[in-house]
């Protein structure tokens, strides 16, 4: 007997960086020694207060159990005040906050609860390819918003016709752009709010980067506009903040109608996340950020690394506002060609920009979540290879 899949899943759009992850895992088993720049998986540890926390809570019988559905309140606390600190937004922890299994599960989670089959979805392009997931799982159609070098990689929502700004429920922001590595100024977002409001559009902010300064300049977040919260909700991710990627804690905030959805959604999926790590994250929220401002160094060390070494083999690059380099292929020559020949090659393995959409052709993805020794490596590879 032959089993088919429901039509929702062969609908899925296929992860090439699992694919990509496999290649190189195959040519490292052989010898080889690949700079791997391809994800954007953090590299250096969790501060050890964290761990130490998680340690400590871990030892509690009373985190052996199920916990609330919807996740620990001191939790949902512990977010508001971050917002409260270090944003200047005020939410109430009890409703316009959602506790997720990583960011990543709520963007697609999103799509399920407001999209229909048909409906349109306003999408980034290039985008981080997870929101295309939770479109197509809806059975819903996106429609692309070009993010242009000439525009500052910000959508011009001018630019659609009026068919598609009346028929569109839902629209996907990331800034800190991935995989552009751009900011979004205050202005954008107001104008964001007004076109939101005037069409009845979801805002989805996929905030994951924001805890993360570069130049001792503060990404903004989308909820400091005014009236964002009657239009949208933004993600947050502690995978970046505190190097907690592995522990799977993320958390959407904002519309209090969003975040029942999703806490609705969730509870028929999971039992919230293990108490002992929402305990944890709850002193990474509140402890000392140190570790967030020391990171947020480290990166943009590593960001000069690379960025010197390129500029001066002759390669032109925007300097970057995240921990991406978004990185022009020589002559426009195709992505996925370019990617697949720097890796079979100099043994460099980047992101080709036609994974993340049309509009990121002509560019590949570099991360800059390597070891500044390894950076330095990729950059002589680089030079040697063109």
């Amino acid at each position: 007997m032959r089993i088919e899949s429901a039509r929702r899943l062969r609908d899925l759009p296929r992860n090439s960086f699992a694919t990509t992850a496999a290649r190189i895992d195959g040519l490292v088993r052989s010898g080889e020694d690949v700079v791997n720049l391809c994800q954007g998986n953090p590299d250096l540890p969790t501060p050890p207060h964290i761990v130490e926390s998680l340690r400590t809570e871990v030892l509690d019988p009373a985190t052996h159990r199920y916990g609330s559905f919807s996740g620990l309140l001191a939790l949902k606390a512990a977010i508001a005040g971050w917002y409260a600190t270090h944003h200047r937004v005020e939410l109430d922890p009890e409703t316009e906050v959602a506790i997720l299994f990583g960011a990543k599960a709520g963007l697609v989670e999103l799509s399920q609860c407001f999209l229909d089959p048909g409906d349109v979805c306003l999408m980034p392009d290039p985008a981080f390819p997870d929101y295309w997931a939770g479109v197509a799982l809806a059975g819903a159609r996106t429609h692309p918003l070009p993010l242009r070098r000439e525009n500052a990689f910000l959508p011009d929502y001018t630019a659609l016709d009026r068919a598609t700004r009346e028929r569109a429920r839902l629209m996907f922001l990331n800034y800190p752009n991935n995989p552009a590595s751009v900011t979004a100024p205050p202005e954008f977002y107001a104008d964001t709010v007004r076109f939101a409001d005037r069409h009845g559009v979801l805002v989805a902010s996929d905030f994951a980067y924001g805890a993360l300064s570069f130049d001792g300049e503060a990404p903004v977040s989308f909820l400091r506009a005014d009236g964002a919260k009657e239009v949208g909700v933004e993600f947050i991710s502690l995978s970046k903040m505190f190097n907690m990627a592995g522990w799977r804690v993320g958390a959407v905030v904002g519309n209090r109608e969003v975040v029942a959805a999703i806490d609705l959604l969730q509870e028929h999926y999971f039992v919230s996340l293990p108490p002992f790590i929402q305990r944890a994250a709850i002193t990474a929220l509140t402890g000392p950020q140190d570790c967030v401002h020391e990171l947020s160094k480290i990166y943009e060390r590593r960001r000069d690394v690379f960025v010197s070494g390129v500029r001066d083999v002759g390669w032109d690059l925007d300097v970057p506002r995240s921990v991406f380099a978004w990185l022009p292929t020589p002559g426009g020559e195709p992505s996925v060609a370019f990617a697949d020949a720097l890796l079979d090659r100099a043994k460099v393995a980047v992101s080709p920009g036609r994974w993340f959409g049309g509009h990121g052709e002509g560019y590949v993805r570099v991360s800059l979540l390597a070891p500044e020794e390894r950076l330095r490596e990729a950059v002589a590879r680089l030079a040697r290879f063109r």
